[in-house]
């Protein structure tokens, strides 16, 4: 989904599309095992928090999110390392960390 209205930041967006994602599976009764997102998306991490959104495929994520590690990515809901990431997080170095409680 792409926003066409420049005053959209791209944090803006990802919020916007995981909204949308998520009102589209409350709607459609989906099973726990749906991607984390869409065929031409990737799931990003927001740093510091076990918040997560999904970036346009080609594109960097943005601001304040960042791709998961490498073998760490979850690609479906309820899968192992989707259920991993509720807990942790990465912090503003890259390093793998609890995450804060909320």
């Amino acid at each position: 989904m792409h926003l066409r209205h420049a005053r959209y930041s791209r944090t803006a967006r990802a919020v916007l599309v995981t909204a949308s994602a998520a009102a589209v599976l409350a709607l459609s009764g989906c099973s726990a095992q749906d991607a984390s997102c869409g065929g031409d998306e990737y799931p990003v991490l927001a740093v510091g928090s076990t918040g997560r959104a999904c970036a346009p495929e080609g594109e960097e994520p943005p601001k304040g999110y960042a791709r998961f590690p490498e073998g760490k990515v979850p690609e479906r809901v309820g899968d192992e390392w989707d259920t991993y990431w509720q807990t942790h997080t990465l912090d503003e170095n890259g390093r793998v960390v609890t995450a804060p409680q909320e």
